[in-house]
């Protein structure tokens, strides 16, 4: 295992009820002004809204709204929040939604504190800020882990790029499962298979000898098949929802990242073809997945073997090659199973969109069993199609 640091500083609020229970006392540590941050509206129709509201009021809380942020938030949106923040000397964000709203508000947050663009302080200086405004959060869709770190994801529109820009950390975060219930299922399997990506990206990192972070990745991982299966039959079920809600979280807390180089290829395959595409993060994660590991595996057998037979339960085949193929047949059939699409035309992506475009574009990473070069992903590019 390679040595590394571990720290984690944002505080969870787990479970049915937490927001009533405790966010009016979270409140108390911050000031007047309050920024509520949150995406197109739904939490009006479901009733979270005019609970938090009604929290906010009690507290003696300013609320000044920040909404319309988008499924993948741009820099353009990020930008207008620290208007938003700078005019009304905002004391504490509040980002209600799922991880596109809390990636959105860690830039606010960010760029409200700099006499800079924080694009190009990040991209073409290669810093990073270190003053924020408080940020909190309340999930109501989950599957980025975006609660529990600082890393946001933002489309520049102007340059397409979707890339990662590091912005606030969430002091605290309220995860309540049942929040969930009214999320239509297609987009929530959408972002539960994000969850399972990222397990995915951190467990055919390097190093690939038997170490505790792939166990429990490889524990993770069972776990969201399993609670995914009892959805599909009991999509109202709070013990599976609450576990796959969870699982989120913990994969993204950094504690399955501990002791690994992460690979977190397919992401960055993915976030370039949002950047020309706006398609669904999850699912065009679940396209590309199968494709790209069939791509790589026998460059790694042993480890996709592991997969195979540690993740799927699959009985060792003929030959480590064979487990190894029937691990990546067994994913695909999964997300099948799960409704999720299996190729750009089920996506909706326009049959002429620049793959080559796309591919060049791709951020290149070292972590897995095989480094790709920008052809061999527009060859995994045009096989998705």
């Amino acid at each position: 295992m390679n040595n590394f640091i571990y720290q984690n500083q944002t505080k969870v609020y787990f479970g049915k009820g937490s927001v009533g229970e405790h966010l009016e006392a979270v409140l108390g540590n911050y000031g007047d002004t309050v920024m509520l941050a949150y995406g197109g509206g739904s939490i009006k129709s479901n009733g979270i809204y005019d609970e938090v509201m009604g929290i906010l009021k009690a507290a003696g809380k300013r609320v000044v709204e920040f909404s319309g942020i988008m499924p993948n938030p741009t820099y353009t949106k990020a930008l207008e929040g620290a208007k938003l923040a700078r005019e009304h000397q905002i004391d504490l964000i509040l980002a209600v939604g799922g991880g596109s709203v809390s990636d959105c508000c860690k830039v606010v947050s960010a760029q409200a504190k700099l006499d800079e663009d924080i694009w190009e302080l990040e991209y073409t200086k290669n810093a990073l800020p270190n003053q924020f405004i408080p940020l909190g959060t309340i999930i109501t869709l989950f599957g980025t882990g975006s609660e529990v770190n600082s890393e946001a994801v933002i489309t520049n529109e102007e340059q397409k790029i979707k890339g990662a820009v590091w912005g606030a950390q969430p002091d605290f975060s309220f995860l309540d499962p049942s929040y969930t219930m009214s999320v239509p299922m297609k987009q929530f399997l959408s972002g539960v298979f994000d969850t399972l990506s990222h397990v995915m990206e951190i467990y055919f990192g390097k190093p690939d000898e038997n170490n505790l972070s792939d166990d429990m990745s490889e524990a993770v991982m069972r776990s969201i098949i399993r609670n995914i299966r009892v959805l599909l039959t009991d999509p109202n079920h709070y013990g599976a929802r609450s576990e796959l809600e969870w699982a989120s979280t913990v994969a993204e807390t950094g504690i399955l990242k501990m002791g690994k180089v992460t690979d977190f290829q397919c992401h960055m395959i993915e976030h370039q073809l949002g950047a020309y595409t706006d398609c669904s993060h999850g699912e065009g994660l679940a396209v590309i997945h199968p494709v790209l590991y069939r791509h790589i595996y026998k460059s790694g057998v042993a480890r996709f073997a592991r997969f195979a037979q540690n993740v799927w339960g699959i009985a060792p085949k003929g030959s480590e090659e064979e487990t190894a193929a029937a691990g990546i047949d067994a994913l695909a059939a999964f997300i099948r199973e799960i409704g999720l699409p299996t190729s750009f035309a089920e996506l909706g992506i326009p049959a002429d969109t620049d793959l080559r475009a796309v591919a060049d574009s791709a951020i290149l990473t070292a972590g897995c069993c095989k480094k790709l070069s920008h052809d061999e992903i527009y060859e995994i590019l045009k096989e998705c199609r």
